[in-house]
């Protein structure tokens, strides 16, 4: 054995601050893949291939052991810290090892003896401890046995694998439960206890799964293949262990340095001293694509070393795991699986080890720092790493760079409208403004006799003209209204956040008569209204109690895209499939504003009311457009074809790369000068109408387009903090839902499921539900 001390060259491009080598030690390696292990102050390596070398981190000092005959190719510490137990297994047996006496018959300078639990058992892959240190499970070939801790006894054996068996874990939260993956590309659920199969999934991939953890605060497992593809399962007893979603870890790699890359653009390599921000791109021209194996999955404590940052911006319920590939450590968001750091060994020139053949880490870091036990790929060389979390995530962390800065983005308007803004043109644009004159002058006759004596008048024609032969009968009546607005008018309670969301199910009605798809419905700001807009080309409103429906509006010749209600709970905005939109009074059945054909190219997806009943926003192919308007009902008797609104184009904002915005958002509770826009290359692109142009872009929102955003407008039920406006969720059919912070531009949360549906998806569903 030849071991250097700690190095890092002062002229080379290794930083001590993020990554140091501790330890390097020589020895003949297997070729084979070799299970390392380490725990709290110990790191277990073989050494010359049968010795086992247990090196103390705080002593510095390796203790060798001799047992083994042939190579060892598994070793795991135990899962109790006192005593600390350390098992290692070869082709010819498996010995359980207590170091506390081990280590004092080597000071009294005595043999050290383990004790053997099973032998020529096959080869060993990986070897686990039970959750109390008193079974081993040993991966040999197809097979999983069952091992006393103890003495040398078979408790069980489990077989059902076709190919070796490459890891194992125990279930913290059920007894008896054991989750194995294999070569065969699948993992299995055992009842250890009695030796039964559980569940066994189909084929993940067409690569060795390789890896395996077991989250037990999500009740899930995490799985890893030799191509960089990364699963995650749900165990618990209801989800029937469904697929939470995959991660293409190539991709995110890439992502996060693209990021990070930007990042440090933006602000100055001056202030960023991240390596991933000097290096050159990942991928140079010419080069050939590399696999990532996923060779270990690990718990982090990253939230620990955070709170020494005082990160305000991280969540404290949020899980991180350290996914080890042969080029790096990733550290990954379990909230919402993104990258927060990546640790390459390349760009620290001074590690002997550029590429990992196999690794281990301890799964508590001290002092904000973390072992990592690496062996090389092409040389027999073992290091052992001190990886500072830290310094690594502070180099790289963006929400670092961009929580808190001035020039980060915010719903909430801070300051006023620039003269050059769009907004405020639009708002200085002069309009026609109704006439202050009385309406109907011209048809009302002066009331005056016809002679000149005053008491003299003429019998009948002193009234004036009747105008209207006939009127339809309005089902709006005074009585109707007024006793409308009463059952509406309530007092609103303070909704406490501590509470669950309502999920029972209070009424159900039936909108039509025949089956008619409902394509979209929107709830005015207090929660009193509600409208409906149906495939039968028909808008209803009905009151939130759902008692009776208060109107209905028809006049489009297609199928109804969107509805939007006004600030002031006064209008409504439709757009249809028939490329028209409307503006209608709630009080009136006639539009107060209708834009035709001619005014647009393509079908109107979406419109809403904005800055305060201000605007109107629609998205129109791929771009949306910003109209200033003003309704008005009143008629001409003489005019009464003639409409008084206005509405005006103020500009038109188009979304880069898209064919068509499938989706659209903007707060018209209050002044706010940002547009959300998704489009369908899958993107999502902030506009600042303020600024007038686009400022933001997030590639890749979800798997498929974005099909609605919702944004985070405030309540009457409820008070937030003023941070809380910069959430906001996106939905994509079959990927989730997605919550997103405008602050950093980053994924906070993902919540996965197996199928989503907007209730404007598909079918002919014409039930509604509150």
């Amino acid at each position: 054995m030849e071991g250097d001390g700690d190095g890092c060259a002062s002229g080379g491009s290794c930083d001590p601050d993020v990554v140091c080598e501790k330890r390097l030690f020589r020895s003949e390696l297997s070729e084979s893949l070799v299970q390392l292990a380490c725990s709290h102050h110990h790191c277990a390596f073989p050494l010359n291939q049968n010795e086992l070398c247990v090196w103390n981190t705080a002593t510095a000092q390796p203790l060798l052991l001799s047992g083994h005959h042939y190579s060892i190719s598994a070793l795991s510490f135990g899962s109790k810290i006192n005593p600390l137990h350390i098992c290692s297994a070869s082709h010819e047996r498996v010995i359980v090892w207590n170091l506390d006496e081990c280590t004092q018959k080597v000071q009294e300078g005595l043999t050290p003896r383990g004790a053997v639990i099973g032998t020529l058992l096959g080869v060993v892959l990986h070897v686990r401890f039970s959750l109390d240190d008193q079974q081993v499970a040993v991966c040999a070939g197809n097979q999983i046995y069952m091992l006393s801790a103890k003495k040398e006894a078979i408790l069980a054996e489990l077989d059902g694998h076709l190919a070796p068996v490459t890891a194992a874990e125990f279930c913290t939260w059920e007894k008896s439960m054991l989750i194995s993956v294999s070569e065969d590309r699948t993992f299995k659920v055992w009842d250890y206890a009695t030796g039964q199969l559980i569940h066994q999934s189909g084929v993940l991939t067409a690569f060795p799964l390789l890896s395996l953890l077991v989250d037990e605060e999500n009740k899930q497992i995490i799985t890893g293949c030799s191509e960089g593809q990364l699963w995650i399962f749900s165990l618990i007893s209801d989800h029937n262990y469904r697929c939470i979603t995959r991660i293409n870890l190539k991709k995110k790699q890439e992502k996060f340095y693209n990021e990070v890359l930007k990042s440090g653009k933006e602000i100055g390599e001056g202030q960023n001293t991240s390596k991933l921000c000097k290096t050159k791109p990942m991928r140079p021209e010419g080069s050939v694509e590399m696999s990532l194996p996923i060779l270990l999955i690990e718990h982090c404590d990253f939230l620990v070393c955070l709170h020494n940052e005082k990160n305000k911006c991280s969540d404290l319920n949020t899980s991180y795991f350290w996914i080890g590939s042969s080029t790096g450590l990733l550290l990954l968001n379990l909230a919402n699986f993104e990258l927060e750091a990546f640790l390459s060994y390349k760009d620290f020139g001074d590690l002997s080890i550029q590429f990992v053949r196999s690794c281990a880490l301890t799964r508590k870091s001290v002092n904000g720092k973390v072992l990592c036990l690496v062996t090389s790929m092409f040389e027999d060389m073992i290091a052992v790493l001190e990886v500072n979390l830290t310094a690594l995530v502070r180099t790289q962390q963006r929400d670092f760079l961009q929580c808190g800065n001035e020039k980060s983005l915010s719903v909430i308007a801070r300051c006023s409208l620039l003269k050059s803004s769009p907004l405020c043109k639009g708002l200085k644009k002069d309009m026609k403004e109704p006439s202050s004159k009385k309406l109907g002058a011209k048809s009302t006759v002066k009331d005056q006799p016809l002679v000149f004596h005053n008491k003299i008048k003429s019998s009948g024609y002193t009234a004036a003209p009747r105008m209207t032969m006939f009127s339809p009968v309005n089902n709006l009546k005074k009585n109707k209204l007024s006793k409308w607005k009463t059952s509406c008018k309530r007092k609103n309670k303070e909704y406490p956040l501590e509470s669950c969301p309502p999920i029972k199910c209070e009424k159900e009605i039936s909108v039509t008569c025949k089956p008619t798809p409902i394509c979209c419905f929107q709830c005015s700001g207090d929660g009193e209204m509600l409208a409906c807009g149906l495939a039968d080309k028909s808008v209803l409103i009905f009151s939130s109690n759902l008692n009776d429906t208060y109107n209905v509006f028809s006049g489009h010749d297609g199928a109804i895209n969107s509805v939007g209600w006004s600030h002031d709970k006064k209008w409504l905005v439709s757009a249809s499939e028939d490329r028209t939109l409307r503006v209608w009074s709630v009080f009136n059945n006639e539009p107060a504003l209708i834009l035709g054909k001619e005014k647009f190219h393509k079908t109107v997806r979406f419109a809403q009311f904005y800055f305060i009943d201000a605007f109107i926003l629609l998205c129109c192919g791929a771009e949306f457009h910003v109209l200033s308007f003003h309704p008005d009902t009143t008629k001409d008797d003489l005019k009464s074809y003639k409409k008084r609104s206005v509405c005006k184009l103020v500009q038109k904002f188009p979304m880069a790369s898209t064919m068509e915005i499938t989706s659209l958002s903007a707060v018209n509770e209050f002044y706010s000068y940002i547009v959300l826009t998704a489009g369908s290359n899958r993107a999502l692109e902030v506009f600042d109408l303020n600024a007038g142009c686009s400022t933001a872009v997030i590639p890749e929102v979800h798997t498929r387009s974005v099909h609605q955003i919702c944004q985070n407008k405030g309540s009457s039920f409820s008070t937030q903090q003023p941070e809380a406006y910069n959430l906001f969720m996106t939905t994509a059919a079959g990927d989730g839902i997605k919550l997103w912070d405008l602050r950093t531009l980053r994924l906070t949360y993902m919540k996965c499921v197996q199928a989503l549906f907007h209730i404007n998806w598909g079918g002919t569903q014409n039930l509604l539900s509150t």
